[in-house]
């Protein structure tokens, strides 16, 4: 064997010593070699690696851990729909927004809509601010203060479509992206012109939220690969919300990995009230206690809340989540099936579209039906519905472009660069 072998034989096992001294290498620790070529990154020739120290901070956010769980509900189906039968399925952790979109975040919003914006598209944002009309109550100083007095900054934004939600978790994403790229030195990802150029977006064009896109709202590229920006803020799945809802890691005891305890609501026990400390006895939730009993009476106002309410009162799930029961229903990105709890997987579960359940089925030219691939699911109860929907399990739907005084909305976001 001559010298020539000898020599790199030497060279590879020092590689190797070095290799193994150090680790092996990670998404945070690439190496400056390539382990499978040799050939070195960031050179003028080699392929660029940029530094990464895991996903960014998302504004608003809390980390959902995922798991196995038992999605359905768990009250008696008393409108008799048995559209929503227990199921097995395991959800990829997540993030989602620890409270609810505000009157101020969208006001925020439209701030920016309207500079880098058509006046068109503008327009099209504005929450409906008459679905506080009445006919035979008189609610019409909310129509006129709800959303812009000061008073009300930190209550749920409400008249808001799907539609319109699904723009702004695009504007936020934009938003987001563009601050996270400033403070990174990378211009890169800038929102540029407009939020939608000058063009309104169509019903439907905002599609399902999907994760995976390398576009800001402007149109512009974002480089996925240098790891300085965030995924899609989108709406939640429905599986992610019920999920979330439920916060059954408060239940589970270290090391044990059997769910020995479900919840009929985001906290322990059977009931609405607080049963411990200076609270027992108070509302956990803002919802209707029965046929005209909003709130309770002067002096002793138990869930303090005639409508809506601050968006972080009342006590956070396990997750950190506030008012997953009551205060606003919230959209989330699902059509609605009747079935879906047979026809979605068991993994990440989410119904886009018509997949196995076509709309055909379903006779709404003919009034027979409300259904078709434009409905989607809302959750959670409000301020003006019975205990009833408080539960995580219960499903209701409505059109995607319509709104009303109970429907508002949070985001949430994929768990990027991991498998869990």
């Amino acid at each position: 064997m001559n010298f020539s072998k000898y020599l790199r034989f030497a060279v590879v096992g020092a590689c190797a010593l070095a290799a193994c001294k150090g680790g092996p290498p990670t998404a945070t620790k690439p190496g400056k070699y390539s382990s499978t070529t040799g050939i070195e990154y960031n050179t003028e020739e080699g392929m660029k690696v940029s530094d990464y120290q895991g996903i960014p901070d998302g504004p608003g956010l809390v980390f959902i851990e995922g798991g196995r769980t038992v999605l359905g509900s768990a009250e008696e189906d008393i409108a008799m729909t048995h559209d929503n039968l227990e199921r097995t399925v395991t959800l990829a952790s997540f993030y989602m927004d620890e409270a609810e979109v505000a009157n101020i975040h969208w006001l925020e919003y439209l701030h920016y809509v309207r500079k880098d914006s058509s006046e068109e598209f503008y327009q099209s944002a504005l929450p409906d601010t008459t679905v506080w009309a009445r006919e035979l109550s008189f609610n019409d100083p909310y129509v006129d203060y709800y959303l812009r007095y000061p008073g009300f900054r930190y209550f749920p934004v409400v008249g808001v479509s799907w539609l319109q939600a699904n723009d702004y978790c695009t504007w936020r994403t934009s938003k987001v992206n563009e601050r996270l790229a400033g403070e990174d030195g990378d211009s890169g990802s800038s929102s540029g012109g407009g939020l939608f150029g000058k063009k309104k977006k169509k019903k439907g064009d905002s599609g399902d939220a999907a994760e995976g896109t390398s576009e800001d709202g402007g149109g512009t590229k974002i480089a996925i690969e240098n790891g300085n920006t965030l995924p899609n803020y989108r709406l939640p799945t429905e599986a992610e919300w019920e999920y979330a809802a439920q916060a059954l890691i408060g239940t589970q005891e270290t090391g044990n990995e059997n769910q020995e305890n479900k919840r009929i609501y985001p906290w322990d026990g059977r009931q609405v009230r607080n049963p411990y400390g200076k609270g027992m006895g108070q509302f956990l939730a803002n919802f209707k206690r029965g046929r005209g009993d909003y709130a309770g009476i002067a002096g002793s106002l138990n869930d303090g809340a005639m409508i809506t309410e601050y968006i972080y009162n009342y006590p956070p799930n396990d997750y950190g989540l506030y008012n997953m029961s009551g205060n606003v229903n919230e959209w989330v990105q699902d059509i609605y099936r009747p079935l879906s709890y047979e026809d979605v997987e068991d993994l990440n579960p989410f119904r886009r579209n018509g997949f196995l359940d076509p709309t055909e089925k379903y006779d709404k030219k003919g009034y027979q039906s409300l259904i078709d691939d434009h409905v989607r699911v809302y959750k959670g109860g409000s301020w003006r519905d019975v205990a009833y929907w408080l539960s995580p399990g219960t499903r209701r739907f409505m059109a995607e472009d319509s709104a009303t005084a109970t429907i508002g909305f949070r985001c949430a976001m994929i768990n990027a660069g991991s498998n869990r």
